[in-house]
């Protein structure tokens, strides 16, 4: 494919540039990267592993960003809890590349196996053979304590006539409760809605798009009762009886839910 050429191509060019670099240990590719997925659509995530820690310094990443092509514009990614990440727009040829910077005792934290593009000395195989990625999973009981008194805030706004908060909020759960669970019911790491189309059954994504609604009160209610159907039916497949189920929350919350219908 022309576009994975491209890839290559400029990761080939920032391992040229990094591998005469003595700061620099490594540099991985994670994401599509891993089992050949790269299509046209992806982006390209790098792991760069130098000696001594520089994520968080915006003024050196960019310094390490702007030597790999032409930089478009790039921010750091604290909106996800990740200063150590560098998300920039390349031009000539258009693409957009995530760098995460770490150290080498970093670098075994990780959530998945990286692809290993420049590893000085072995050192980064090293890592990776004695220890183990392991991605973050939701705590069920976390959903369960919150799903509830997101569903009443949200008929809250209905109420209200917030529609767009409407929409969002149920956009939230979808993103934060139905994805990651439908992964994990379909042996997937949860990753939102990421791929859920490919991933999840037919049936499922049928539920999310059930889930959608326009600007229009009767379709909003009708999105978050099919939001709380396809909880229910995930939790009682997935949950353990060590979740404690918040039922006295969910039966108030359903009656005030059937009172707006």
């Amino acid at each position: 494919m022309e576009k994975q050429t491209t890839f290559q191509q400029f990761a080939d060019r920032v391992v040229g540039i990094l591998s005469t670099d003595d700061f620099v240990v490594g540099l991985a590719a994670g994401g599509s990267w891993i089992g050949g997925q790269l299509d046209e659509y992806s982006d390209i995530d790098f792991v760069m592993v130098t000696r001594k820690g520089i994520g968080g310094d915006k003024g050196k990443m960019m310094g390490y960003a702007e030597r790999f092509g032409h930089l478009l514009n790039a921010f750091t990614g604290e909106h996800v809890g990740e200063p150590r990440l560098l998300i920039c727009l390349y031009d000539k040829p258009l693409l957009h590349v995530d760098i995460k910077f770490v150290t080498v005792e970093e670098f075994g934290q990780r959530v998945e196996n990286p692809v290993l593009l420049l590893d000085k000395g072995g050192i980064l195989q090293e890592i990776l053979d004695r220890t183990t990625a392991q991605f973050p999973y939701p705590e069920y009981q976390w959903i369960e304590d919150r799903f509830w008194i997101w569903v009443h805030y949200t008929l809250l706004k209905v109420g209200r006539g917030e529609y767009f908060e409407v929409l969002e909020s149920i956009g939230f759960m979808r993103n934060v409760v139905l994805g990651p669970l439908l992964h994990i019911r379909n042996g997937n790491e949860p990753r939102r809605l990421r791929r859920v189309e490919m991933l999840c059954r037919p049936e499922e994504v049928m539920g999310l798009k059930r889930t959608l609604a326009g600007y229009d009160r009767e379709a909003m209610l009708a999105a978050l009762r099919e939001v709380v159907r396809m909880y229910r039916d995930l939790r009682r497949e997935l949950y353990t009886g060590e979740v404690e189920l918040r039922r006295e929350s969910e039966e108030r919350v359903m009656e005030y839910f059937d009172s707006m219908s």
